[in-house]
């Protein structure tokens, strides 16, 4: 089975679209044969797409900082669960897990998780789509950011491609399934010249 890593607020933020859409994603998931790998707790955004997953009848990885097992409230009821020691290890190991990532609203922890795994495909570290669910607009800052960093030079414009976005589940789970990511030569394994 192929997972995608899920990043999103261990809270519901304050629109109940939020969590429909999560709910949502979940289910759209497992119809189309995707387990996912998540932070593990059973609260907020992490906890409707967790459930949605369980209860459409697919698999739920979670793995949590033993620090945060009881901060998060771990989901006792998921497939399985990894504990580890530091919030760089949950990264590392949802980054060995998946197969791709979408990231839903979410504070800082969520934008952390989203950017180190853009970046590292950014720099040929894997070839995974990296994605937001922008429900109801909530990233529309962060994608007028995006488009700041390459007007000021601080982002080529070739790495618009790496960066996927969409409103709704069902076509980001499409750009997701189709994603191939761009050969990088700058960032690709140096070229060893004999002489």
């Amino acid at each position: 089975m192929k997972y995608i890593a899920i990043f999103c607020g261990s809270s519901l933020g304050i629109n109940p679209v939020f969590a429909e859409q999560a709910e949502l994603l979940g289910r759209e998931l497992v119809k189309h044969g995707y387990g996912i790998v998540y932070g593990g707790g059973n609260v907020g955004l992490m906890g409707a797409v967790a459930d949605s997953v369980l209860d459409a009848g697919g698999e739920v990885i979670g793995v949590i900082p033993e620090f945060l097992s009881l901060k998060e409230l771990e989901h006792l009821a998921i497939t399985q669960v990894h504990r580890v020691k530091t919030m760089s290890e949950r990264k590392d190991m949802m980054n060995e897990l998946c197969d791709g990532v979408i990231t839903l609203p979410g504070g800082f922890g969520t934008l952390d998780e989203y950017f180190e795994m853009l970046t590292l495909g950014q720099l040929s570290q894997h070839k995974k789509g990296v994605a937001l669910l922008n429900t109801e607009g909530y990233y529309d800052p962060l994608i007028k950011m995006v488009d700041n960093m390459i007007d000021n030079g601080f982002l080529k414009d070739e790495y618009r491609d790496i960066f996927i976005v969409d409103k709704q589940v069902i076509p980001l789970i499409s750009k997701i399934k189709n994603y191939k990511a761009p050969l990088n030569e700058k960032w690709a394994e140096p070229k060893i010249i004999k002489r």
